[in-house]
């Protein structure tokens, strides 16, 4: 299998059940667009790739459609497992999906896309869709433009270091793709509401090169975050707050 970036290899084994905890869920919107954009239903296949502990997982199985996901990480793949049993979950990687040709009607990347946005990984994509199957590329992106949201966002850049991260938009740069239609958008807000140290610290702390930090860095990037939730006043004393994301999903059409 290909190797996997040491971020994500280290990170996301380390902190998976943070990463199950604090990573927030989607809008209530994105099922129409996985019924209608994606064309999910009984009877099609589509495969979730770097599926994780099985977030969105769960949102493709609702549809009605049989869902195989892929995930490299042993400790993710475990999670996705106890939580949706019913699911095929098997290890595997963009590069090397373990699918035969044209066995899918779409493949799905969620949170995960810039992690493999490469030629190899495309061609692979590419090889498992059926002619006029679709690819949809998922991501929740934090809004910035909230004072609070970007004091989070300065915490964690100084550990960012090479590892992809979807706001640099390295990963548009596969795009226009050998064999596939243009790129479409649609954006829907989302709020990630609980208690503090499940939707701030523990989201923050899933963050691949946030958990892969020796332990007593971890400590002191958590004591920062509580600095921001004891100081700010639309956080201080509040049992429960609102993190606002922008739900940004994206399609293409494997052609003929």
């Amino acid at each position: 299998m290909t190797a996997i970036h040491q971020a994500a290899a280290q990170g996301f084994a380390s902190q998976a059940d943070t990463y199950a905890r604090g990573r927030p869920e989607y809008p209530a919107e994105i099922d129409a667009w996985l019924r209608g954009t994606l064309g999910l239903r009984a009877g099609r296949t589509v495969l979730d790739l770097g599926a994780g502990t099985g977030k969105f997982t769960r949102r493709l199985a609702e549809t009605g459609t049989t869902v195989i996901a892929v995930e490299p990480v042993a400790q993710m793949r475990a999670q996705l497992a106890v939580a949706l049993p019913s699911v095929q979950a098997l290890e595997g990687s963009a590069e090397a999906i373990p699918l035969a040709d044209a066995s899918v009607d779409a493949v799905v990347c969620a949170q995960a896309f810039h992690w493999f946005a490469n030629a190899g990984a495309m061609a692979e994509i590419g090889r498992v869709l059926r002619p006029g199957g679709r690819l949809g590329l998922v991501w929740n992106v934090r809004d910035e433009s909230v004072d609070w949201v970007a004091q989070l966002t300065a915490i964690m850049m100084p550990y960012e270091g090479d590892a992809p991260r979807f706001y640099r938009g390295d990963w548009k740069r596969v795009f226009p793709a050998e064999g596939f239609g243009p790129l479409a958008l649609q954006c829907q807000p989302y709020t990630h509401v609980g208690a503090p140290q499940q939707v701030i610290v523990d989201r923050v702390m899933s963050v691949s090169f946030i958990a892969a930090l020796p332990a007593a860095e971890q400590a002191r990037v958590r004591a920062r975050l509580q600095a921001v939730i004891d100081g700010h006043p639309a956080l201080a004393g509040r049992a429960e707050v609102a993190f606002p994301y922008r739900t940004e999903a994206y399609c293409c059409e494997r052609l003929a």
